[in-house]
């Protein structure tokens, strides 16, 4: 199955196979889970301590791509290319575009499940290869689109699978585990299904769960690809509203694909819009989500207004 992978590096998959950490080729855990400069914006400067500068309000970038060049064994050419993808750190950051623009394989490259066939990701100061799987874990969360477990699985030990980077092979499960388990479950508003099983929940339930999951990881940098996708309006916006309060209460930095640009404009500090796999534009949503944007990028004719965020009128389908 394409999979979610844990930001463990473990891999809960619908085979119940063991399956191997795809960066160094080698077993990795009991339980599986497959899981530029643009629109005038400043080009980001490196400093003298190895901090990258967005050039938005002098802001540090905690993850950042340079000069890649992204494709798939069975894709003819590079799939993404960009001279220049920051994440600024403690902010949101909404990859948008259509679908087919790049937007989860850019993605799968920031958290290094998808070696770019060349430029750099580096992620507090460091290429992301230099990691070893469990230090990067503990650094980095990735939950990608699908996922799937064990339906007898609990709630609770499904999130108890995000501790797996920070525990040895043999080690119990700690007291600071324990508790970094209750503050995830609480975070995604979940406690009440602590022991549930995975089976019984709604779609949107199973997200919030997996979300739980990344979390207690506690790592300083969280990317989620399409964790909205699929859920009715109520969940969408649970979703998002724990994103943001983890966000803003924790300093998390986040970057998250979205498919509706209302939403990222509305929860999002900064866009970065793809189209056909390059950067269109980069910046805050006020900036970025223009009428011109939507009908080069989104072939939509719509009216932007501006409020506090930017409020999208579809008018029509633009036929090339």
């Amino acid at each position: 199955m394409g999979g979610t992978s844990t930001a463990s590096g473990t891999r809960l998959t619908n085979h119940g196979i063991r399956e191997t950490d795809a960066r160094n080729g080698v077993p990795d855990g009991d339980l599986m889970s497959d899981t530029e400069h643009v629109g005038g914006v400043t080009e980001p400067n490196e400093n003298r301590d190895g901090a990258y500068h967005t050039g938005v309000d002098d802001t540090e970038s905690a993850l950042h791509g340079k000069d890649l060049s992204i494709s798939y064994p069975t894709s003819d050419g590079p799939v993404v290319e960009c001279d220049r993808i920051d994440v600024p750190e403690g902010a949101i950051t909404a990859l948008v575009g259509p679908n087919g623009s790049g937007k989860s394989t850019l993605l799968k490259a920031l958290s290094d499940h998808l070696a770019p066939d060349s430029g750099s990701v580096v992620l507090n100061g460091r290429e992301i290869q230099q990691y070893g799987s469990k230090e990067l874990a503990r650094a980095l969360g990735h939950l990608s689109q699908e996922n799937e477990s064990p339906e007898s699985l609990t709630v609770g030990d499904l999130v108890a699978h995000g501790r797996y980077p920070h525990r040895g092979f043999f080690d119990a499960v700690s007291d600071s585990d324990r508790e970094a388990i209750d503050r995830a479950l609480d975070l995604a508003g979940v406690e009440h299904l602590r022991e549930t099983e995975i089976g019984n929940l709604s779609g949107g339930q199973k997200q919030l769960a997996w979300i739980a999951m990344v979390l207690a990881q506690e790592t300083d940098t969280l990317l989620l690809d399409e964790p909205t996708t699929f859920l009715d309006l109520h969940h969408q916006l649970r979703v998002m509203e724990t994103i943001s309060r983890l966000n803003e209460t924790e300093g998390v930095t986040v970057a998250i694909v979205l498919h509706d640009i209302a939403q990222a404009a509305r929860f999002a500090d900064y866009l970065i819009a793809l189209d056909d796999g390059a950067v269109y534009d980069w910046g805050p949503p006020r900036e970025v989500v223009t009428e011109e944007l939507l009908a080069d990028v989104f072939k939509i004719d719509a009216a932007v207004t501006y409020g506090p965020d930017p409020q999208i009128l579809p008018k029509r389908s633009i036929t090339e």
